[in-house]
């Protein structure tokens, strides 16, 4: 059984959810988006990787975990160029081992216009 869950970030238009739990494990997306308003949050790769994180983090409490929870990130970036600057944010929310498992990818382009940077993730509850 899947369970939505309510992050109480800004709903997008699109048929998605930010946060779904099945028993122990919850899978997690975010974006670059102002929590309250859904606009993109302007400026370079370190602000949008910490909106990131914190939109993760978000979600993460909303189920009842924290970021000591998520087990697996994906990270998708527009520029390699923008890896330096997001793995400097990345270290400020990651300070303790284990990590979680990490991917970084680059895409050519997420959807919506002036995003650079967009998370998922996987958390396994206690």
């Amino acid at each position: 059984m899947i369970e939505r869950i309510e992050t109480g970030i800004a709903p997008s238009s699109a048929p998605i959810n930010d946060a779904v739990r099945s028993g122990k494990h919850v899978w997690l997306v975010a974006i670059a988006e102002d929590p309250v308003s859904g606009e993109i949050v302007e400026g370079g790769i370190e602000v949008q990787a910490r909106r990131c994180i914190e939109n993760l983090e978000i979600a993460a409490k909303a189920a009842g975990g924290s970021l000591r929870n998520l087990v697996m990130v994906q990270i998708f970036l527009t520029d390699s160029a923008d890896a330096a600057g997001m793995n400097a944010v990345y270290r400020e929310f990651f300070t303790e081992q284990p990590y979680p498992v990490r991917a970084t990818v680059v895409v050519k382009e997420l959807l919506a216009k002036g995003l650079k940077i967009e998370m998922t993730a996987t958390a396994v509850l206690d």
